[in-house]
């Protein structure tokens, strides 16, 4: 009988842990549905993404990376970019893998938007182009600020085997800018009909760094040349200075009416931030060995105006408009 009861007290006391057990057990899964509940609903939002196209100087200099993370921790978005030269971050917009654009080449600029594929187009900053070289200049075009007439000086030492000029030939605005001052000379370039003219297909620091190698001549933009000229110890800065090399960027929204499936909300916030007083005093303070890589123009609507856009000022007030 004594046996029973110690055996009945046992059991009830094994229930009695069990069922404590069992509530324990059921809290803690309440406890972590709710948990999860709660921060899936009251939590900070997901990520949107947003596409950028635009060119390797932006990319190669740093500059993105000193701008992007102020603007993504500011609207919780990540930023994708995709960085090749000007005519093929405008081709990819075409085909509709793009939010946004950054580019630099006026002419391709303005026909994305008259073709439809592109809106609001506003200036940026610019920098400008540079020519670059042996240290030994067997072109002799040190110290000149003609682009023109540096171009004249080394086709001439390239005639007599005595020098290379190295272009990135890949349709970036580089390259454009390349092709517009041999034509003011009445020079049309190429490899297949000129030994001293190499066409890399590149992009500009693969050019800088092939020019530095075969120790020849290229067009390059100031910001990227500062970002790679401590590499760069067979070349030197040799001309500089004409109006005709100076560098515009643009950023231009992709249309939303030819491309709904883009996001459209976070391409014009971040236009906006390109353009808003943080934005510009963000691209003026970025510096490379205490030299400014890029100024900013958004604000400056006369100058803007002067380097290729017309409508600045109708731009700015129609971004600074915007509630993203």
């Amino acid at each position: 009988m004594k046996n029973r009861c110690i055996q009945a007290n046992i059991s009830r006391v094994v229930v009695m842990q069990s069922s404590r057990v069992l509530l324990v057990a059921v809290i803690l899964t309440v406890a972590a549905v709710g948990g999860f509940l709660a921060y899936t609903y009251l939590g900070p939002p997901p990520k949107q993404q947003l596409v950028l196209s635009t060119t390797t100087s932006t990319f190669d200099t740093g500059l993105l990376d000193h701008l992007i993370p102020v603007f993504e921790k500011k609207y919780n978005v990540q930023v994708k970019i995709l960085s090749k030269g000007t005519g093929e971050s405008i081709e990819i917009a075409k085909r509709g893998d793009a939010d946004v654009i950054l580019v630099h080449e006026r002419g391709l600029e303005e026909k994305f938007v008259d073709e439809g594929y592109g809106i609001h187009r506003v200036g940026v900053m610019y920098n400008d182009f540079i020519i670059i070289g042996p240290g030994s200049d067997p072109a002799g075009i040190r110290g000149l600020t003609n682009a023109s007439q540096a171009f004249m000086k080394i086709v001439s030492a390239g005639t007599k085997g005595e020098a290379v000029f190295i272009s990135r030939a890949d349709k970036s605005g580089t390259h454009v800018k390349e092709l517009s001052i041999w034509a003011k000379i009445g020079v049309k370039p190429s490899n297949r009909t000129y030994v001293w003219y190499l066409e890399a297909g590149a992009s500009m620091g693969t050019v800088l760094r092939m020019t530095n190698e075969k120790k020849g001549y290229a067009l390059t933009d100031r910001g990227t040349w500062l970002a790679f000229k401590d590499q760069l110890t067979n070349l030197a800065l040799l001309a500089d200075g004409d109006a005709i090399l100076l560098n515009p960027y643009g950023v231009i929204l992709v249309n939303p009416e030819k491309y709904p499936h883009r996001n459209h909300r976070m391409a014009i916030a971040f236009a906006k931030f390109l353009v808003s007083e943080e934005g510009q005093g963000l691209i003026g303070g970025f510096k490379k060995a205490g030299e400014t890589l890029f100024f900013p123009i958004a604000r400056d609507f006369g100058r803007a105006r002067e380097l290729g856009f017309p409508n600045q000022e109708r731009e700015v007030s129609w971004y600074d408009s915007q509630t993203p």
